[in-house]
């Protein structure tokens, strides 16, 4: 943690940019525009591109505020979002990112303007909306040269969306390890050979990967590309030819059909919403995190309370189904993310600083929700009800959670091939486990089921 003479916080990600620092304190996130990016800055200001941008959704909004740093230029304030990695995006998430990115690069173009970076983290969602976060990305067109980002923009943006669409839903993870872009050759390796067939992805994949090998290994001499304008912006319509025609193929995971084979009865099931319901009316919670929230149907029951839903799901195609039901309803407070609670986003980069976990990127939440999700924890990861206890009692003060007995057919089939080690699950432990941080203020059988809902209070 860096501290400036102010007392504000330095942001840990913001330390390579020369041009721009970002620091947090009580009142909120504000970015020093150093002396070095000055006429970048008064011409992105001035020239209308600011204001095109912003006026169509594509780039964060900021104020101009009282500066009283000597060695910068400007202090703005920009919104305040919800920082989110493109790893715990889906595929449409992550999509719609590279599709603004390109946008805001036509529109620089138009402006004698260009992207200096095309970094998948400065993009977020905003009202379930990708928008541009770094105001400083920005930097005045030469004629001639190339867009400098076209390699950053491939690496972050094209080739995982690629690997999703043609080899596997999951491929966004490799980010995980290459913080800074899946490198093309890699790419290129796990592609099949049927997305070669498609000429976007031969040209800055394939091609380009080539290509990268070839310079690299001239050592020589410094290569002078001249491109003008007219070429870069058709290689930047090619990119977005290429990338709107990537889709999803006939993927399948474990839950993403998982409301259609329930055991529940519909009775049950109309029970189990009433009861969240009745939950809900009693605590008004105004920030909710939502595990195993699946497709979002009981996240959307707090949707007329909450100004902020993360609805957290182990499986892609469940929280892309999610997104999209947003984007069609024009949902703006639900946030779906791809988020295995058994093994979270880790804090990695530089320092393990430079990408948080969820728990230091966000505000802690007024409720945790946890629908039938306690027994996979307890039984498919072997993790001790007392640490899910904990865990959950560290976020937030009042807990929505969900127990399922052993009856249970969908418990049965989990111990069909393995031996039942778990004699510690079962509805009095239970209760006793989470009594000793927790009030139970009520509890609610579903129906006819073997299943009970919980809301708790923190002690």
């Amino acid at each position: 943690m860096i501290k400036t003479k102010n007392n504000d916080i330095v942001e840990a990600s913001s330390f390579k940019d020369p041009d721009s620092t970002v620091l947090v304190n009580n009142n909120g996130i504000f970015r020093k525009i150093n002396y070095s990016y000055k006429d970048d800055y008064e011409f992105l200001m001035n020239s209308g591109l600011y204001e095109d941008l912003t006026v169509s959704k594509l780039l964060i909004e900021h104020s101009e505020v009282e500066n009283s740093y000597s060695d910068c230029y400007k202090l703005i304030a920009p919104q305040k979002v919800f920082i989110t990695y493109p790893w715990e995006w889906s595929f449409s998430q992550l999509k719609d990112a590279a599709i603004a990115t390109l946008k805001i690069q036509l529109k620089a173009l138009e402006y004698n303007m260009s992207l200096k970076d095309a970094n998948c983290y400065n993009i977020q969602f905003y009202n379930n909306k990708p928008l541009l976060i770094d105001t400083a990305s920005f930097e005045r067109y030469k004629e001639g040269t190339p867009w400098v980002a076209y390699k950053q923009f491939c690496e972050n943006f094209l080739a995982p969306l690629a690997l999703m669409s043609y080899t596997d839903i999951n491929l966004n993870k490799l980010l995980i390890v290459n913080i800074n872009g899946i490198p093309l050759d890699i790419a290129r390796k796990l592609l099949p050979f049927k997305a070669f067939l498609n000429m976007g992805i031969f040209s800055h994949i394939v091609l380009h990967s080539l290509a990268q090998t070839q310079y690299s290994d001239n050592k020589t001499r410094k290569v002078d590309v001249k491109i003008p304008k007219f070429s870069q912006i058709s290689l930047i319509k090619s990119l977005l030819n290429c990338i709107n025609h990537l889709k999803l193929k006939d993927f399948h995971t474990e839950w993403d059909d998982y409301y259609n084979f329930t055991n529940y009865d519909d009775k049950s099931f109309e029970s189990k919403k009433e009861i969240i319901l009745k939950y809900k009316n009693t605590i008004n919670p105004k920030i909710i995190w939502d595990f195993g929230a699946n497709t979002g149907l009981f996240s959307r029951l707090f949707s007329d309370c909450a100004q902020t839903i993360i609805a957290l799901d182990i499986d892609p195609l469940a929280v892309e189904k999610n997104y999209l039901i947003t984007q069609k309803e024009k949902e703006e407070n639900i946030i779906p993310l791809v988020y295995d609670l058994a093994n979270p986003s880790p804090a990695i980069g530089w320092d393990n600083a430079e990408r948080k976990t969820l728990l230091n990127r966000s505000n802690k939440p007024d409720v945790v929700m946890a629908l039938a999700l306690i027994h996979h924890l307890r039984i498919t990861y072997n993790i001790p009800l007392y640490k899910i206890r904990d865990y959950f009692s560290k976020i937030s003060p009042y807990l929505i959670i969900e127990y399922i007995e052993k009856e249970d057919s969908q418990i049965q089939k989990m111990l069909l091939n393995r031996e039942d080690i778990f004699n510690d699950y079962n509805l009095e432990n239970f209760e006793n486990i989470f009594s000793e941080k927790y009030e139970i203020l009520q509890k609610d059988k579903v129906g006819s089921s073997n299943r009970y809902l919980y809301l708790m209070r923190k002690k």
